[in-house]
């Protein structure tokens, strides 16, 4: 029968295409998959690091795994495990940490023959960590300049599959931890990436380009390509049926970039731009190599090119030093501009950064408050966004099994409930959207 491994993703689409290039890996190997940690006898986690509350998930997760399954191997890898992987194997339970600098090594290292890794004499160096014995494996992040490849081809229970086609970043902003724990900005080659949407195309209806700093590949590759340039080359020698881009930096949505996306019926409907803060001054402590108005204009570009897309954005509330006027700045321009969703979260200490020296931290309940604020803006703006499409047929690709879908996801990133099942997922269809609720869509599939 042989082991049984799963893992468990923290974080962004990059970490989930990490993690999915671990499961291949482990297949490969002669592991094989339970979606149920439960019953496995390896158990990866694939940490997040982004804030605070994001490591107390992982850590919570992993006592957690220990408790139900006392037998299980339990390998902590990702961002987390980078940047502190003493406190990580504290926890007991944990048999091994694995930071992002040897995380494609971990194959070798959990599936046998078991790789031993000597201990050089620590290195005192804050998040660059060193390679140790006693089960923690952390190299310096800095040195891992190339990006071998896209991602991972099996992407087990995923009906879009997430292809990582860049990793790390070169930008230094005051509140962010992640370039210490994946290094500089580097690109997978255009033919890696082509390739790996060539061998999905058939299995998968859509596919997510996905990156740490999306919006800056090719820069590290010779001639210096653009976004703009991969994302041509995968529509003219790839037959995938749609392709989404995950999270692009405001100054990377060039006006290129942005009438490529509304010209092609073959990419989503579906623009992400970070905002962090609607505060020209608050953007500045950030170390943001953009302000409002430059924001704005993307966004309104956006929207005058596809006035059906979806236009989302990431949002922090309570950066130090924030008074309630830079807040009302932020506040005021989510509500003027033409956004379709938010992920708002608050402002989290990380040591190592910037931030984390500045004065003025604000109080939790000034953030929660601040938080409700924003989200209780973007609810009534999502909802109006999703009226507009009443009674309309809109594309979508169903989520779900090849037996039952009961859910699926427009090409403007709105999720509906099928009000009946279609199977052969995943697989583009057509959906009329029926009924709008507060938080719930619900559509008919129509030939």
């Amino acid at each position: 029968m042989g082991r049984l491994f799963s893992v468990k993703n923290f974080g962004c689409r990059t970490s989930q295409s990490d993690g999915a290039a671990i499961a291949a890996d482990l297949e490969l190997r002669g592991l094989r998959q339970s979606h149920d940690h439960l019953t496995a006898d390896v158990v990866v986690v694939n940490t997040c690091t982004v804030t605070a509350e994001a490591d107390r998930d992982a850590r919570s997760t992993i006592r957690r795994i220990r408790r139900s399954n006392p037998d299980s191997t339990i390998v902590v890898t990702g961002c987390y495990a980078q940047r502190d992987p003493h406190a990580l194997k504290a926890i007991q339970g944990v048999d091994m940490v694995v930071g992002n600098s040897h995380k494609h090594r971990l194959g070798g290292l959990v599936a046998p023959p078991l790789v031993q890794i000597e201990s050089p004499k620590p290195a005192n160096v804050p998040y660059h960590g060193q390679v140790r014995k006693g089960g923690v494996i952390v190299g310096d992040i800095r040195t891992r300049q190339v990006l071998d490849s896209a991602s991972a081809s099996a992407q087990l229970g995923r009906s879009r599959p997430n292809v990582k086609v860049q990793d790390g970043c070169d930008n230094r902003c005051a509140f962010c931890v992640i370039p210490a724990v994946r290094g500089r900005s580097r690109s997978a080659p255009g033919e890696s990436v082509v390739r790996e949407i060539q061998r999905m195309q058939r299995r998968y209806p859509e596919v997510v380009l996905t990156g740490i700093n999306l919006g800056r590949w090719g820069r590290d590759l010779n001639g210096r390509p653009r976004l703009a340039a991969l994302v041509r080359r995968i529509l003219t020698e790839t037959e995938v049926r749609r392709v989404r881009l995950s999270s692009v930096e405001p100054m990377d949505w060039s006006k290129d970039l942005l009438d490529l996306v509304a010209s092609s019926p073959r990419i989503a409907d579906h623009v992400h731009v970070p905002l962090q803060s609607g505060s020209d001054a608050v953007l500045g402590r950030m170390r943001r190599c953009y302000r409002s108005g430059d924001y704005a204009s993307r966004v309104r570009h956006a929207r005058a090119a596809m006035p059906d897309a979806a236009i989302g954005a990431d949002v922090m509330v309570g950066f130090p030093g924030e008074t309630e006027s830079e807040f009302e700045e932020t506040r005021s321009l989510v509500e003027r501009l033409p956004l379709t969703y938010l992920h708002v979260f608050p402002y989290s200490p990380r040591d190592g950064t910037e931030a984390a020296t500045l004065g003025r931290q604000i109080p939790k309940a000034v953030k929660r408050q601040r938080s409700r604020i924003l989200r209780e803006l973007i609810r009534r703006k999502n909802l109006k966004f999703r009226e507009g499409l009443l009674g309309r047929t809109v594309s979508a690709v169903a989520l779900g099994t090849k037996q039952a879908a009961s859910r699926a996801l427009t090409t403007n990133f709105v999720q509906v409930d099928l009000s009946r099942s279609v199977s052969g997922a995943p697989k583009l269809l057509q959906v009329r959207v029926d009924t709008v609720e507060d938080g719930r869509t619900v559509g008919l599939p129509v030939a």
